[in-house]
């Protein structure tokens, strides 16, 4: 079995604080930390004002910052041997491509927001699983705005944290050219220990929904199909299109607002086929809400299955790996369980009776196996606490 950890958080701190030491010869002067999330339920919803019930991980991204005197910006990670440098005045647009573009994106997304950011050093370590579809980058981004909103004396306020989603969805959409929905930033901000966070992207509330799982005897496993997920490599991209143009052939601003009988006005059965997953999706992140807080967990389990069904057969954003996670996973004991994520590859999330949990990730390891896949990873989707600090700002030579 292989068990990704989420790490103990004062020795990522101590090993990100040292990293950056090693890297630029100075000590950072903040730590921001930002988790990666998993979505219980509510896929590709969010760029249709649909709803979605994402949580985030005990799995985080650190980002150690600290202030230049000349407006250079340097960004380096222990998961990637070659730094990235450049000024402060081209961070946007095509100017810097790869994982260094959602770092540079949130300092050019600050600045075209009116904030004075200055030359920076910027390193990052963490435990997200790259590539995962359990946000990595959008853990990146929000490490490091929160890191950079402490260095500006910025106050830690409800307001302040949705301007800094705003920030970070800019630099995924703008720079590193990724067209998500906002879901990712959104509970990576905004998310609370021990509740999943439901959004509402039609108007953009959000609410803590508190997931009694231990006390019904009951956990969540994700599991890692080591499928490499990308969101800028097209598919993503194609499938928003197709919600779009349903949306336009309907008359709608958005799929939010279609119920099912209007579907048969759609002449292309693919592009109906996309939009009655978008509406049965959102339908069933309500009910599943209902179902969590009716502490009805074979009802929150039937929806997982529902869900998965319909982005393999729908959208058609799932792959043989993840369809093995999930057959499997519920034939050796989990309630129910679903892909999650972008699709493409990425997770699956299992609903699984504590006492069963050891015997799924066996049973998924050995159909593998039997498969000729390569080798998944599991984690524990323990619902944790939104971004922050893990070193507040101090005084630091430049």
């Amino acid at each position: 079995m292989s068990f990704v950890e989420p790490g103990s958080p004062g020795d990522l701190t101590r090993d990100v604080q040292s990293g950056f030491s090693t890297v630029f010869g100075r000590d950072p002067a903040v730590v921001g930390r930002a988790p990666g999330r998993v979505n219980l339920i509510g896929e590709h919803t969010d760029y249709n004002a649909g709803l979605c019930l994402p949580l985030a991980l005990p799995h985080a991204t650190y980002a150690a910052v600290a202030p230049r005197e000349d407006d250079r910006v340097r960004i380096a990670s222990r998961q990637v041997d070659q730094p990235w440098e450049g000024r402060l005045g081209a961070l946007g647009g095509d100017s810097v491509s790869g994982w260094a573009a959602y770092v540079a994106g949130v300092l050019w997304a600050l600045r075209e927001a009116g904030h004075e950011v200055p030359g920076l050093d910027v390193y990052v370590d963490g435990t997200v699983p790259l590539g995962a579809g359990l946000s990595s980058s959008a853990a990146l981004e929000c490490s490091v705005a929160v890191a950079v909103a402490e260095l500006l004396g910025l106050q830690d306020t409800p307001e302040l944290r949705r301007d800094l989603v705003e920030a970070c969805m800019r630099a995924e959409t703008e720079v590193a050219g990724a067209p998500t929905g906002g879901m990712d930033q959104t509970v990576a901000m905004l998310a609370e220990a021990g509740a999943a966070l439901l959004i509402d992207f039609a108007d953009h509330t959000t609410r803590a929904v508190p997931l009694a799982l231990e006390e019904a005897g009951l956990g969540l496993l994700v599991t890692d199909t080591r499928v490499s997920h990308a969101l800028v490599d097209g598919g993503y991209a194609a499938r928003r299109r197709d919600c779009e143009q349903a949306a336009s052939e309907l008359g709608l601003s958005s799929l939010r607002q279609a119920d099912l009988t209007m579907l048969d006005r759609l002449d292309d059965e693919r592009i109906r086929r996309r939009a009655r997953h978008i509406v049965t999706e959102i339908d069933r992140v309500a009910d599943t809400v209902s179902a969590v807080e009716a502490g009805d967990w074979p009802e929150v389990a039937r929806h997982f299955l529902a869900s998965h069904v319909s982005m393999r057969d729908d959208f058609e954003i799932s792959c043989p790996e993840l369809d093995t996670v999930v057959q499997t996973a519920v034939e050796a004991g989990a309630l129910g369980s679903r892909m999650t994520g972008g699709g493409f590859g990425g997770s699956a999330i299992s609903l699984v009776p504590l006492e069963r949990l050891d015997a799924v990730v066996r049973a998924v390891d050995a159909a593998f196996v039997a498969a000729s896949f390569r080798a998944p990873a599991h984690l524990r989707a323990d619902p944790s606490s939104a971004a922050g600090l893990v070193q507040p700002a101090r005084p630091t030579s430049r």
